[in-house]
């Protein structure tokens, strides 16, 4: 996240979309969760900037849950999302991806202490570029990525897990020729992976499509079904 591609069409939270009885504190984060631990399979949701609370993120954690995980969408701004109209970079300076990695362990870490054989990652934006940071560690079983901040040559050659990478073609952040490198570079160190670049979306699409975007909605779509097909695999 640095810059408007990263701000545009923010999600509207209302009280009437929060659902706090389904609030838990994991690993220290409050975060919202959905399903059930008995299925010992958890999938982490890391938000875009627009953080935890956004009503199309938390539809698609209760998406995943209906498909056997238990999700969890934890609040790693501590109560400060970004806000429309306050300079990116500034929000940025108080919100480093090194620290939600790091606070990202302690929730992965938490849920395998409560039971959890198998974790996937998903990653929106910001969440993105943490998530790819989070898969150096080894410490999780699978990670998809959606239209990330910046990842770099150097990032790729870190990742240790199976990803998938789910792109936008409009995106000036993660422009699609990189999220491409980033595919190559996977292969050619024998890590399983997954490309896709779905024509004619901006960065940020698959949480903050439009509704009234036939296109939008239906590309949102096929990207939520990639990656529940990429946590299938990997952790069932």
């Amino acid at each position: 996240m640095s810059g408007p591609q990263c701000c545009e069409n923010p999600p509207v939270v209302g009280s009437g979309s929060l659902q706090e009885d389904r609030i838990e504190v994991i690993g220290g984060l409050k975060s919202y969760t959905a399903g059930s631990l008995l299925s010992k399979l958890a999938v982490l949701l890391i938000a875009d900037a627009f953080g935890y609370e956004a009503p199309k993120l938390r539809k698609l954690a209760d998406k995943v849950a209906a498909a056997g995980f238990y999700v969890v969408v934890p609040d790693f701004y501590y109560g400060d999302p970004y806000v429309p109209g306050i300079p990116a970079s500034s929000w940025l300076s108080n919100h480093q991806e090194e620290k939600g990695c790091e606070d990202a362990r302690r929730v992965v870490a938490d849920l395998k202490s409560k039971g959890a054989s198998a974790i996937g990652v998903a990653g929106f934006c910001w969440g993105g570029t943490t998530l790819s940071k989070l898969s150096t560690y080894g410490e999780i079983d699978a990670a998809v990525i959606l239209h990330p901040g910046p990842i770099s040559d150097d990032d790729g050659h870190a990742i240790k897990v199976p990803t998938a990478i789910l792109g936008a073609e409009i995106d000036e952040y993660s422009p699609p020729e990189q999220m491409k490198r980033i595919g190559e570079i996977l292969s050619a160190k024998s890590v399983d992976n997954f490309v896709k670049i779905y024509p004619g979306v901006v960065h940020g699409w698959t949480v903050r499509y439009k509704d009234d975007d036939e296109h939008d909605v239906k590309s949102a779509m096929e990207a939520h079904a990639d990656m529940l097909d990429w946590f299938t695999k990997y952790l069932k």
